[in-house]
């Protein structure tokens, strides 16, 4: 089941919060008591492979995947993707291939950063780890970069990395008020999931969007690097109706405000929804009216049949960090004092 994401969950002090949000904290106390259980009991697999995780605090919406894109770009060729495959059928350990395989068989993100890594999705992401050790063709692959595994208890990481909304404008806080699933967006206490991180990316809007002081001091001694959103924004000479199944779907309203566009209508779904025909039919017919043009996210564009692709125009999007060769050096660093290193 999908679910639509409050956005008073990433306001400053939850504000716009319904009165009925105190319901919800027996729940988060439940979140807490199951998660401690599960960490105490845990015995995760130590792989030969140098593990970096990529995760968040939170329930989405940090920026995980481009910044997962753009890492293994840097670390290619010797790295490899793994993701659960949320929203897939296919439980893995198996190779993502975009010829063969579609979004709903291995999910949206796995998909989409297969495009240009080698990637693998499990349920199980130890046997994820133990089907990349297994390969042959060289290069041989000596890093896994995992996709939203800060809590992950099955596996051992050797570099936690920990990405952060760093859009703080016009009231946002990527924590909210800190309080835990649902009675607010976090997976775990902030400090908890803070002593873990050995470095932070905070993922920014666009160029000129600055780190909030009051946020970098939260994060205390922890080594912060800034990505920045890249669009390439196709060229649509009309109005535009747009629609995203994202955790945050009015983060993509912004960044096509941002680039410019004539933003005729805007439609949001829960993060990783499957839109039926009937939806897309909708959407067409309230964009006609408008003499607007379909546009969604390159995430929501990948689950799309080649037929509903030709009509709709995507966004994709690149990270693009402000110190490229300082974040590469501390990569390699790691990678070299924890496993064989890189070779260049």
């Amino acid at each position: 089941m999908t679910i639509k994401t409050p956005d008073w969950w990433y306001k400053k002090n939850a504000a716009g919060a319904p009165w009925w949000r105190f319901l919800l904290w027996p729940l988060s106390l439940l979140w807490l008591a199951i998660n401690t259980i599960k960490s105490a009991t845990a015995k995760p697999y130590r792989s030969k492979l140098f593990v970096i995780s990529i995760g968040n605090v939170t329930l989405g919406g940090s920026g995980k995947t481009p910044i997962a894109d753009e890492i293994l770009s840097l670390l290619a060729p010797q790295a490899y993707g793994l993701s659960r495959g949320h929203g897939g059928t296919l439980a893995g350990p198996i190779g993502v291939d975009p010829a063969l395989h579609s979004a709903a068989e291995v999910g949206d993100e796995p998909l989409m950063l297969a495009q240009d890594h080698p990637f693998v999705i499990a349920h199980d992401r130890a046997a994820g780890l133990r089907l990349i050790e297994k390969v042959r063709k060289k290069p041989k692959p000596i890093i896994a970069v995992v996709d939203d595994a800060h809590q992950n208890l099955k596996i051992t990481k050797d570099l936690h990395i920990l990405v952060i909304d760093g859009d703080t404008r016009n009231g946002a806080w990527p924590f909210g008020d800190n309080g835990i699933c649902p009675y607010g967006p976090m997976r775990e206490p902030l400090a908890q999931g803070l002593e873990r991180a050995d470095l932070c990316i905070l993922w920014m809007p666009d160029d000129d969007a600055q780190p909030d002081p009051d946020l970098i001091a939260l994060l205390g001694d922890k080594p912060v690097f800034v990505a920045r959103l890249q669009a390439h924004a196709p060229a649509i000479p009309a109005p535009v109706f747009g629609f995203a199944g994202i955790a945050k779907p009015w983060k993509f309203e912004a960044t096509l405000q941002s680039e410019g566009y004539d933003i005729a209508g805007f439609r949001g779904f829960p993060d990783h929804a499957a839109l039926t025909p009937n939806d897309l039919t909708r959407l067409m017919a309230e964009a006609e009216a408008l003499g607007a043009r379909l546009i969604t996210t390159q995430k929501d564009w990948i689950k799309l049949d080649p037929a509903w692709r030709s009509r709709i125009a995507c966004l994709p999007i690149r990270a693009k960090f402000d110190d490229e060769a300082g974040l590469l050096a501390f990569l390699d660093n790691a990678v070299r004092s924890g496993a064989q290193g890189l070779t260049r």
